[in-house]
């Protein structure tokens, strides 16, 4: 061997002493020192036969290396095609080879089991029709690729196995060239297919899985961004990550500028409870204090929830607004007040009209008895003394009955156009009179108010007792009452505190220099029958009697008091009529004429009256009352006896006065009676106790007037004159 052939691997076969195999095998490889220049080892002086036969006798032994190699390579060349069948039969793909001519030369058995899984399923004989026409195309052209490049690939392609089975995979083609003995060579293509059933459905799956996990990320989202409560995300180092639109809203900051801040800069406390405990689920942390980016305090309500991942642990913080709360809480409890306030006057005033009645009917007679007896001693001063002080006691307990009958009655009142400034120039003018020196009353009148629609008697009275109850709390001192009106919108919160719609009010102010007064005392002004002045100087009515016409008229009362500061009382009275639907009936009271006469009101010509009550000391007061001013009077306590009389005499009589509450029988009914008798004949209702029902009542029955028990003698023959003398 020449120095300049390489060593050959010591792990290859080496041929009778030296020669290695692949210098065998290699093209145009002959054995060593048999090579063309290399001549035959025999002497010249030897016989030429014997050189020939040692010339042949080598070329024999290079016969019998060559013969040895070649049986050899054939081993080599066997074992590596067993070995490709083996791997190409137990290669878990299928895996098929195809000519040119598309005939598949050869198939393994899991191309055969994926291709043809029944015998009566379509022979493996083409590969090409088994592809869908869809994917045709792409095939065609990866076999041509395949042929100019030697591989190619082509994802997805479907496989019609059967009708009722597809197969889907990845095509590997890798085209290989292969010799022939007689004629050119020929193209064979190895062809695997990657079943991508499994990937494919486990794809879908994770894509469902995605579109669902987005779904949900979603949902979250707007159930956190639609949240009412503030919702705000930290990191272990309390490091904002969630700031959802109520949050925004709350903190009044934007969420752009709330990512990435301390949680300290709007829930120090919370902050501070967070880095302090060990809370590890959630839990509620109470009531709070938050910030907002301008740094006013919100109460709050908070509540944290964990959650540990890998990344990192996750804290969510639940920011509930108290503001709402403690309003509606405050608000719910001015309201329980006002209930049991109502129900405490709605009890006086179920009372009241209980006993309203005949209270006023034993007034009337004291009342009545007192004018007789004060006309019948004019000489005798203790007497008149004696009198005066009876009348002053039943004129206060009529007046008592009539302040409880205010505030306890449900009826609407007689409301017309009042103008602001005459009722408080009234008001004035009658509180100037009883008005200490030390007291000054500054009254601020505006011209630019709207008329008010209201009762004006009622809304003197309410004023009236405002001041007086001012006065009285300024006692000896010297002081100011101011009494103003204007034209305001309260707010909502205010209208809602108040049990007010929300619209325009006109407003009475009444505010005093007094002492002012606590909370409690604030808190029970309105109860009837309450006052902090001594005994026997106080009813406790007057401010009842304000609540009441407030409520009559559908506004409200307010007052804001404070020890030292004196008080300020605010009338509101709405501008529209919140009853306007309903009609009033025109006003029917005849207890106090406009005018009444001073002097004794005769009779002008002989009138005989009819006069029915139960109450036999009323029969016989009117009885002397009339007869003394020139009537002649026919008393009945017995309704039935009163009927009987004028059936028997239905000319006698020229008016019926008949009291609405008997025993066992209605005025109302001997009114219809008497007008079925005698259909001209004038007849009036009176009663302790009016309300709204009674007046309609009487208006249908053919009343002429409405006579309100207990009256004065003057007023009561003022009503009888001016029905004898239309």
């Amino acid at each position: 061997m020449s120095s300049s052939e390489p060593t050959p691997p010591p792990l290859l076969p080496v041929i009778d002493g030296g020669l290695p195999l692949h210098a065998l095998l290699a093209p145009g490889a002959v054995p060593m020192g048999l090579n063309a220049n290399t001549q035959p080892l025999v002497p010249e002086d030897e016989d030429p036969l014997q050189a020939l036969v040692a010339e042949l006798r080598n070329y024999q032994h290079e016969l019998e290396l060559q013969n040895e190699v070649l049986n050899y390579s054939q081993a080599v060349a066997e074992s590596a095609s067993e070995r490709f069948e083996t791997l190409f039969a137990s290669i878990p793909l299928p895996l098929l080879v195809v000519d040119e001519f598309d005939m598949v030369v050869q198939a393994n058995a899991m191309a055969h089991r994926a291709f043809q899984p029944t015998e009566k399923d379509r022979l493996l004989i083409n590969f090409k029709p088994f592809v869908h026409a869809n994917d045709a195309e792409r095939v065609t052209t990866a076999f041509e690729q395949a042929k100019a490049l030697g591989r190619a690939e082509v994802h997805e392609v479907l496989f019609q196995i059967t009708e009722e089975f597809e197969l889907c995979g990845d095509l590997h083609v890798a085209g290989v060239v292969v010799p022939q003995q007689n004629g050119p060579a020929t193209w064979q293509y190895l062809c695997a297919v990657v079943n991508q059933g499994p990937l494919l459905a486990e794809r879908k799956a994770l894509q469902e899985r995605n579109q669902q996990l987005y779904a949900s990320e979603r949902r979250l989202e707007s159930v956190i961004n639609s949240a009412l409560d503030a919702i705000i995300c930290v990191d272990q180092h309390q490091r904002i990550t969630v700031f959802n639109p109520t949050a925004a809203a709350l903190f009044l900051c934007s969420t752009q500028d709330a990512l990435g801040s301390p949680l300290e800069r709007f829930l120090p406390d919370a902050a501070r409870a967070l880095a302090f405990s060990s809370l590890t689920t959630q839990a509620v942390l109470g009531e709070m204090t938050g910030l907002t980016l301008s740094g006013r305090e919100i109460p709050m309500e908070i509540s944290v929830s964990f959650e540990h991942h890998s990344s990192g642990d996750t804290t969510t913080i639940f920011a509930r607004d108290l503001t709402s709360r403690n309003r509606a809480e405050a608000q719910r409890n001015v309201l329980e007040t006002q209930l049991r306030e109502s129900h405490k006057m709605q009890a006086v005033g179920t009372m009241a009209g209980g006993i309203a009645h005949d209270f006023n009917n034993i007034v009337g007679a004291i009342l009545g008895n007192v004018e007789l007896a004060k006309a019948d001693s004019c000489g005798n001063p203790a007497a008149m003394e004696s009198l005066r002080e009876i009348e002053k006691a039943g004129r206060r307990a009529r007046d008592l009955v009539r302040q409880i009958l205010t505030f306890s009655r449900n009826d609407l009142p007689e409301r017309r156009p009042v103008q602001v400034q005459e009722v408080m120039s009234d008001t004035a003018r009658l509180l100037r009179v009883t008005l200490p020196p030390s007291i000054e009353l500054q009254v601020q009148e505006s011209s630019d108010l709207p008329p008010l629609l209201a009762d004006p008697t009622q809304v003197e009275q309410a004023l009236f007792n405002l001041c007086n109850n001012a006065m009285q709390a300024i006692g000896s001192q010297r002081g100011v009452i101011q009494m103003r009106a204007m034209r305001i919108a309260p707010d909502s919160y205010q209208c809602e505190r108040l049990g007010l719609a929300v619209a325009e009010y006109l407003v009475f102010m009444v505010q005093d220099s007094g002492p002012g007064m606590d909370v409690v005392t604030q808190r029970r002004i309105f109860e009837p029958f309450f006052t902090t002045k001594p005994v026997g100087q106080g009813t406790g009515l007057g401010l009842s009697v304000v609540h009441g016409v407030m409520r009559t008229h559908g506004g409200a009362v307010d007052v804001h008091s404070e020890l030292g500061q004196g008080s300020c009382f605010t009338l509101y009275f709405p501008l529209s009529d919140p009853t306007s639907s309903h009609c009033a009936l025109p006003p029917m009271r005849m207890d106090k004429p406009e005018a009444p006469p001073p002097e004794l009101v005769l009779a002008t010509r002989a009138s005989h009256v009819m006069y029915v009550d139960d109450d036999q000391a009323l029969v016989f007061l009117f009885q002397r009352l009339l007869r003394r001013r020139g009537y002649e009077v026919s008393g009945f306590t017995d309704p039935h006896e009163a009927m009987a009389a004028l059936h028997e005499e239905p000319q006698r009589f020229d008016l019926i006065v008949t009291d609405y509450n008997m025993p066992g029988f209605s005025g109302l009914d001997l009114l219809r009676q008497a007008l079925q008798i005698s259909p001209q004949l004038p007849v009036a209702l009176a009663s302790g106790y009016v309300t709204a029902e009674i007046e309609q009542a009487a208006i249908a029955a053919g009343a002429r007037a409405l006579i309100h028990k207990p009256n004065d003698v003057q007023e009561f023959c003022a009503t009888v004159h001016e029905l004898l003398n239309p």
